[in-house]
């Protein structure tokens, strides 16, 4: 049963009580990302998560990390386009020890000068590895390419010359400036009690400051484009992408359905036709990611040039077939059926029972029953799915990003004029 509570100064905190495993995932979701960064400041974000596991007033570095290899814990954090994430799952008994140490982290950290340069060639180099990965890097050109200056399409790695000139003062301002109690939630799952929890975590995160209100949101304008950055690589890898769905649209359902039946598994029609019957990727698939007033769908592929013409035509004709009601009743079951159970089988593990908690809150405001998202599932139509697709998959819509030793030279649009 999952149970709330808002403090005074605006803090949440979300438990989900599961009495039968002896673990606890315990989250602080801190509500500011990569958006949040003003022109000249990409990946301040990301840097401020790295000094925050660098040592604190009272702990180094060392003894932040030996602190959860002694109970066999695991502490971590992530930066997203929207939030920043510090998490940590340890046996039920050492969640007071989770707790201390991730407060002391966000409230009580150095940020100390010499912390502070090795971490910034730490990143840098981190960014050159990021480079080099060109099948992750595309998802990054493809969003430069739909949202073009908007933040939403900046990387959240951030951008190697402004990681060289942040200073210690600019990371200490932004933290202070976005690590305040009203733009917190906490979320914990596993083996706790609720009214012990949240007076442990009272005592702790219900005195501290108040922030006032974010920025107002500025929803992004999709510019369909193509961008072909050439790299001397084994194979093009490619995205084919548009604007998709806020996480609290109406029809969110329905776009995952779409995602899963086109290419969110290995009997999907894009993995089945492109690979399976014909044999010209190794890897393709299809993902839908989703904010708070816009949502990205893409079509990712890694192929040799020659075959990237065909490839775009067969895509293309995937989504416009779908467009045009071409799913069947069988495959719409199939894809609903695979959905429900991946959701379900992620309820078993505390870590994603947590994460759930702490993304729904911060996004929605409220945290969906696992018997509500099946209901809500269950109840999507064929004509639904043709009907978003028709609003969001048209040829005009459409961006691509390339990167590898490809050029457009007409190909793209050549696809797009015999298909959607």
């Amino acid at each position: 049963m999952v149970k709330k509570i808002v403090l005074d100064n605006g803090v949440r905190i979300l438990t989900e009580e599961i009495r039968h495993v002896r673990s606890a995932a315990f989250g602080v979701w801190v509500d500011v990302g990569s958006r949040d960064e003003e022109d000249g400041a990409g990946g301040v974000c990301h840097f401020i998560e790295h000094m925050l596991f660098k040592g604190t007033q009272t702990r180094s570095a060392r003894d932040i990390a030996e602190a959860f290899d002694r109970v066999g814990g695991q502490l971590n954090a992530y930066t997203t386009k929207e939030y920043t994430c510090y998490y940590a799952r340890v046996l039920d008994e050492h969640l007071d020890l989770a707790i201390d140490i991730i407060s002391d982290m966000l409230f009580r950290s150095r940020f100390a000068p010499e912390d502070l340069e090795r971490e910034r060639n730490v990143i840098v180099e981190e960014i050159k590895m990021y480079e080099d990965t060109p099948d992750e890097l595309v998802h990054d050109v493809l969003a430069q390419v739909l949202w073009r200056e908007h933040a939403l399409g900046r990387p959240v790695i951030g951008d190697a010359a402004v990681i060289r000139a942040l200073s210690r003062d600019d990371l200490l301002e932004y933290h202070q400036r976005h690590y305040g109690q009203g733009r917190m939630v906490i979320a914990v799952a596993g083996n706790v009690e609720h009214d012990r929890v949240v007076e442990r975590l009272e005592g702790i995160f219900g005195d501290t400051r108040v922030l006032g209100p974010s920025k107002p949101l500025i929803a992004p304008t999709p510019y369909p484009g193509v961008f072909c950055r050439e790299k001397d690589t084994e194979q093009v890898h490619l995205c084919i992408g548009t604007q998709g769905l806020h996480l609290d649209d109406e029809n969110i359902y329905v776009a995952q359905v779409i995602n899963t039946l086109l290419g969110g598994g290995l009997s999907s029609r894009l993995f089945q036709r492109v690979r399976e019957q014909m044999g010209l990727v190794y890897n393709i698939y299809s993902y839908h990611s989703s904010y708070r007033d816009t949502g990205l769908f893409g079509i990712y592929a890694g192929l040799s040039p020659e075959n990237v013409g065909t490839v775009l035509e067969i895509v293309l004709d995937e989504l416009n077939d779908v467009r045009n009601g071409g799913v069947t009743e069988a495959e719409l079951a199939l894809s609903k059926e695979q959905l429900k159970g991946n959701f379900l089988l992620s309820l078993e593990s505390v870590s994603a029972r947590m994460s759930r908690l702490g993304r729904s809150e911060l996004y929605l405001g409220r945290v969906h029953t696992p018997d509500e998202i099946v209901r809500k599932l269950a109840r999507v139509e064929s004509d639904q799915a043709a009907a978003i697709c028709d609003r969001i998959l048209s040829a005009g819509k459409l961006s691509l990003a390339t990167i590898g030793p490809w050029r457009n030279e007409g190909v793209w649009e050549e696809a797009l004029g015999g298909g959607l």
